[in-house]
Formats: structure tokens, sequence, C-alpha cells
């Protein structure tokens, strides 16, 4: 694998003694560079929801229209770290990220567009076949467009800015969720309008895309002319070297990831179906009044999901506070967060029944835990990643937070596979609830294994480093 060094332009670097400093840029430019997240969530979020519905829309069972869920899980698993390898070590004119992102957003362009009208180009009784696979294709392509934008925003920001600027990006998503669920409204059914929803959402994208790539000039690689060519598993090599050389504190996190995202995923893929299934026991499918019930269960989950974005922009707000203007240790954040997931799922599965007020309230506070684990570990691994570079160590920003986004297809894997072995045995409305006691016990686990984060500052380590040290030379002294 050739060994690739930046070049600083005029524009990124200053000269200072000698030695060249990194420009420093302003906060309102991240956050622009940022704001693709914005709209790529609007894309996450109304594709989860709907997914399932519209594949039993075109006439699949409810189970395997669950277990075609997993296209994503297994799509990003193996799809975000190699997207981060080839984005790490990429020499092209334009940087390291941002010729990913543009190939992303032409796929997702071609695939979504292809997926959204699968009813247009072919026969209802044939569109099925040529939906699904065509599922699996747009979740490749969304996971290359999204993989470099957090990996944009941390090789720029200064060590300082890599915690806040990733909850920035929840910050982003957050809109984007509030966003979507608006999208999702206009419409009482949305799987009616595939096609004219996704056509704006794809939009969307382009528009955000395109302000990003005006603010945003990237340090440009220039390969080393001594080292070897790369072979074509490269990529996959440098996911290997990665996962080997990767401190300790990534393997927690990735543990904690893991469990957390099976809870989340309950809610965000699931709780559409939940509302208009199993609460309002209406059906997607069906006509007459038991679509009328579906359509006023999805009703109520776009206003939920409104109030979860709400509440999701106001506890980033409140995490990037608390993280930047006291001493509180991220896991001592984070561990509450998951903790009031892990609560409202029980009272989902036990006590909602067909309560649309309870119900309501439930989701919105389910956004808590999925605040916390897209704002802390990001944000840790940003800043490992930023004080090892500084120190002249090679380091994978896009890789590692790849392999960090692996650990929540895991989890998303799970829940899928769980719930739909649940729904072979049983009805629809009656499995969902179940999936959320699944949810429960993975993030009462998360959120204890989370207190237990080595997550000390560098400021303390150092110090604890220097103490011992000079025990250790006084002692040498008295001897």
């Amino acid at each position: 694998m050739p060994v690739a060094t930046a070049v600083p332009t005029d524009d990124q670097s200053v000269s200072k003694n000698g030695k060249d400093v990194a420009e420093k840029w302003p906060l309102w430019k991240l956050i622009l560079m940022a704001l693709p997240q914005l709209s790529v969530q609007v894309l996450w979020c109304f594709i989860g929801p709907n997914s399932a519905s519209y594949m039993r829309h075109l006439g699949m069972g409810a189970s395997l229209a669950t277990l075609n869920n997993i296209a994503g899980p297994i799509t990003g698993f193996f799809t975000g770290p190699i997207v981060g390898a080839v984005s790490d070590s990429l020499t092209s004119p334009m940087g390291r990220r941002r010729p990913v992102i543009m190939a992303g957003l032409i796929a997702t362009w071609v695939a979504g567009m292809l997926f959204a009208s699968s009813e247009l180009l072919l026969p209802k009784s044939q569109a099925l076949y040529f939906a699904a696979p065509m599922y699996w294709i747009m979740d490749v392509t969304i996971n290359i467009l999204q993989t470099p934008h957090r990996a944009l925003a941390a090789d720029l920001a200064a060590e300082d800015q890599q915690l806040p600027m990733q909850v920035v990006f929840v910050f982003m998503m957050s809109i984007g969720n509030f966003l979507a669920f608006t999208i999702m409204s206009i419409y009482p059914v949305p799987v009616d309008h595939m096609f004219e929803l996704m056509l704006g959402i794809c939009a969307l994208n382009t528009l955000c895309v395109g302000i990003q790539f005006l603010v945003a000039k990237e340090k440009p690689l220039k390969p080393d002319p001594r080292s070897k060519r790369e072979s074509a598993c490269a990529p996959v090599c440098s996911v290997v070297e990665a996962v080997r050389d990767s401190p300790s504190l990534l393997y927690h996190l990735a543990a904690v990831q893991c469990l957390v995202w099976i809870g989340n995923t309950a809610w965000n893929l699931y709780a559409g179906q939940w509302f208009g299934n199993a609460v309002y026991q209406g059906d997607e499918t069906a006509t007459g009044h038991k679509k009328e019930l579906y359509a006023q269960g999805f009703a109520a989950f776009t206003f939920a999901g409104r109030g979860k974005a709400g509440l999701q922009l106001v506890s980033a707000l409140a995490i990037i506070a608390l993280l930047v203007n006291t001493k509180l240790r991220p896991r001592f954040i984070y561990a509450p967060c998951i903790y009031a997931g892990a609560v409202v799922s029980i009272l989902a599965a036990a006590v909602v029944g067909h309560s649309s007020t309870f119900a309501i309230i439930c989701m919105i506070i389910s956004v808590m835990p999925e605040t916390g684990s897209f704002a802390i570990p990001f944000g840790l691994v940003a800043t490992l990643n930023k004080r090892a570079e500084e120190e002249g160590k090679q380091v994978s920003t896009a890789l590692q937070m790849a392999l960090l986004n692996c650990c929540v297809t895991v989890g998303q894997q799970i829940c899928t596979m769980v719930l739909s072995g649940i729904e072979s045995k049983m009805s629809l409305e009656t499995a969902l609830p179940c999936v959320f006691f699944v949810a429960a016990g993975a993030q009462l686990l998360a959120g204890t294994g989370t207190l237990f984060l080595d997550d000390r500052p560098p400021t303390e380590e150092d110090s604890e480093d220097t103490e011992t040290g000079n025990e250790y030379s006084s002692d040498d002294q008295s001897d």
C-alpha cells in the first residue's frame, strides 16, 4: 500500500517558524460542510420505516418484507470500511473525500429512482422482483455517499473542534429527521407515492452536496513514488490493518454501538408499522376501513417523528453544552441516554397497547440513545486520530469511523432477523411489540457497558504519565 502525504495549498496552511501549521477553519464553514448529513438522513429516515411497507405494497409477505431489510446492514458492513479505506488513500486532485461523495451521489440517483419507479416500469405482479434487488443496490450507493462526510469534517477541523463537530452532525441529522417525517406526512400512505417522494429527496441531496463542494477545500494526497503499486486487495488489507491496530477504546465502543443499535433499529425501521398495524390495528395492503386505520396510525407516527426530531435537536445542543462547558466524562452523558431508550422500549412492549398518545410519547423519548450514539463515540474516535496525526502517526479516520458504523449495522441486522423470525410464528400486529422487549434488553446491557468506557481526557493521561515518570526519577536519585 503506497504511503500518501498531504500536499498543503496556500489556503490551507501558513508558515510559522519554518513549519506548516494547518489553518483553523471557522465553525460556520465546518457546519456547511456537514450539511449533506442532513439530506442523507432524510433519505435513511424515509427509506427505513417505508421499506418493509413498500415491499408489502408490492405483494411480499410480512416476514420476508422484514427480512429484506437486512440489505442495509449487510451492504453497510462491507461497503463502509472498503469505501473508507479507498477514501483515506485516494490521490485525486479533488482530494480524498469529494470524488467518493460525487460517485455516491450519482449512483444513488440511478438506484433510488429505479427502485421507486418499479411500479411504473413493470406490471405490479413483476415489480416486486425488480424492486427487491434494487433496494440492496440502493443501500450500497447510500453507504458510498455518506461514508466520507464525517471524515471530511474531521480532516479539516482542529482537535478542539472534533467532538463539537460530531454533535453538529447529530444536529444536522435531527433536522433531517424532522424534514423526512414532514415529507412522509404529505400523503396519507407514502408508499403509494414512492416515485415523487424519492425524486424530491434525491434533489435535496444534490443541493446539499453542491453547497459542501463550494465550501470545502481538501489537501490532495501525493503518493510516494518509492512505494509499490497498490493491489486490488489493498482496501481490504487496510480494513484488516485498521482493525488490528485500533486502540482498545474502539473495540469497547464497537460493542456498545452494536447493542445500542439493536434498540434503535426497532424504533427507526419498525415504529411506522407498529403505529399503523399494532397500535391502530390497520393494514396498508387492505382497502376500506383497515387502510384508513393504517393511514391514521401513520399520521400519528409522522407526528411522533417530528417530536422525536425536535427532542434530538434539543438533546444534541444539551450534549454539546455539557461536553464543551463542563468536565463531565462522555460516558456519564451517554449512559443515561441509553437507559432512557431502554425504559420506553419496555413501556412500548408491555404497557402502550392501543394508546396512541402513550405510543407517541414513547417514540419521542426513544431518540435519546441515537443522539448519544452519533455524537459521543464518533467524537472520541475523531479526537484520538487527530492527536495521533499531530504526533506524526499514520491515521485512518474515515476507515475507523466506518468500522464503528459497521457495528451499527450488526445491531440493525440482529434486530431485523429477530423480528423476521417472530413474524414467521405470529401475526404482524402481535410480533411488533415483542421486538421492543429485545430492544430494551440490548440497551440495558449497552448502558451498563458505557459506564466502563475509558474516556479519560488526554490531559489527565499525560499528567498521570508525567507523575509516574517523576516518581521513578526521584526514586533513582534517592538510590
